[in-house]
């Protein structure tokens, strides 16, 4: 049985995945840190939570936040950035940019790809720079 928790894919598996499919996996990964980081923040009501999360998860926030984070990637995360930001999506939401919204796939991307290779730590890592100064209004 597959662990789904902990799944660790080969290089050529996570390859084989196209960069909308790893955007995919990587906005679970980011939704379920911001609802962590909320959670550990104090935010106590449900309505509360999930205005705050929804804030936090949009795609200008995300792409505030990834440019947060660009001069600390290393070559092959950045190599998987730009594979996420150069995605054809075809569908854009009106609270978004396409700039906006291609940083923010980007984002997704790039927590999609180390997700699979089971990079927890640098995930964190990245996270914690990306809310670093974040005001927290209750």
């Amino acid at each position: 049985m597959n662990d789904y928790f902990d799944i660790h894919l080969q290089d050529d598996q996570i390859r084989a995945i196209s960069s909308i499919g790893l955007a995919h996996l990587g906005d679970a990964v980011y939704e379920l840190l911001v609802r962590a980081w909320l959670c550990a923040h104090g935010k106590a009501t449900g309505k509360g939570l999930h205005r705050s999360a929804v804030e936090l998860v949009k795609a200008p926030a995300q792409a505030a936040r990834a440019e947060k984070i660009l001069p600390i990637l290393t070559e092959a995360e950045l190599a998987v950035y730009k594979r996420g930001r150069n995605a054809h999506v075809h569908t854009i939401p009106h609270s978004a940019s396409r700039s906006d919204y291609l940083k923010a796939t980007a984002l997704e991307c790039l927590l999609g790809w180390l997700y699979l290779q089971g990079k927890r730590e640098r995930i964190n890592q990245l996270f914690a720079a990306m809310m670093e100064e974040e005001e927290y209004a209750t």
